[in-house]
């Protein structure tokens, strides 16, 4: 019988991640009942038995909509009926931050897989992400300006997790979940048009497929893939100049302002954020601003960074500080 080519093509994500693991290994996967992660729990189900993993299944409450409780425990019972070694339940509360409730929410999510992952001495902690989410990551850093570290959109792994359906079109999922049979449910937020990622996936993307023709969103997840690269070595090359410039009282201006001005601003975010700058808060504005304090040396004062910091210029030091509180 041959196999549909959704379910191959989800599968081959998935096997080329659990290739390398030892029989007797935890997985981990991240299930919100939706297609991507549906997909992905019986990809490795599938995929991991045949190796003698452990595969668990792991559903979050978010607690953002109403009636999520109920939403989470059919979820785990459709996990389990699907053949998941463990299935749980992981409760978040997500705060109000400055990052918006996605990135709060999402923060929460990672924080509570990394405990569990640790709870269960898991090899990994797989999520559903496919190569229609990471062509909306590249699009959105776009139309923010965010630079390169943000069209390089999603790593396909980082501490323990991994990302095996980046090359998986999200049509691929939806088709493997029916001929599965398997009940996908629809978060109402992925159709709420206040998010700015769904006008992105329902409005702007289609509409670039018919304008500019098929292929955009894979063109924009293999500019992702290309422009990683270049990052991780101008990451590497700036950690090796910190390295060279970083002394017990703050940075070395002339070693500092000698470098070129992607390396050097790159040292410096990296200094902003080892002094405790939130990263969701630091912005290319804050470093450029820190920047001139090399190269358009005026007599400026400081400048006031996220996370209650301020950078100061003395002498030949770049000194990244604790603002002082002020007084009540």
């Amino acid at each position: 019988m041959t196999l549909h080519p959704s379910l191959a093509v989800v599968r081959r994500g998935v096997r080329a991640v659990l290739d390398p693991l030892d029989p007797g290994a935890t997985v981990v996967v991240a299930c919100s009942g939706g297609a991507d992660s549906l997909a992905l729990l019986s990809a490795s189900l599938f995929e991991g038995h045949k190796r003698s993993l452990r595969v668990v299944g792991v559903t979050v409450d978010h607690r953002l909509q109403p009636g999520s409780d109920a939403q989470a425990q059919r979820v785990v019972e459709q996990m389990a009926a699907m053949g998941a070694d463990e299935t749980l339940t992981a409760i978040v509360t997500v705060s109000a931050t400055g990052i918006g409730p996605e990135g709060a929410a999402r923060q929460a999510r990672y924080a509570v897989l990394e405990q569990v992952a640790a709870r269960l001495s898991a090899a990994v902690v797989l999520l559903g992400h496919t190569l229609d989410d990471q062509a909306e990551t590249v699009l959105l850093g776009l139309t923010r300006g965010s630079g390169g570290r943000s069209l390089a959109g999603m790593r396909r792994g980082f501490d323990v997790f991994a990302r095996p359906l980046l090359d998986v079109r999200r049509d691929d999922t939806v088709t493997a979940c029916q001929v599965e049979g398997l009940t996908v449910w629809e978060d109402p937020h992925n159709s709420d048009p206040a998010f700015t990622r769904v006008r992105v996936r329902r409005t702007i993307l289609p509409l670039l497929e018919d304008e500019l023709g098929p292929g955009v969103a894979r063109t924009l997840a293999r500019t992702a893939d290309q422009l990683r690269d270049d990052m991780a070595l101008l990451d590497s090359l700036a950690d090796s100049v910190l390295a060279q410039v970083a002394g017990p009282h703050g940075l070395t201006i002339p070693l500092l302002s000698a470098q070129p001005p992607a390396l050097r601003r790159r040292v410096i975010r990296s200094a902003a954020l080892a002094a405790g700058a939130p990263p969701a808060e630091l912005f290319h504005e804050h470093v450029l601003a820190v920047d001139a304090l090399l190269t358009d040396w005026r007599g400026q004062k400081w400048i006031d960074l996220p996370g209650h910091l301020r950078a100061v210029r003395r002498d030949a030091l770049l000194v990244l500080e604790p603002a002082p509180t002020a007084p009540s």
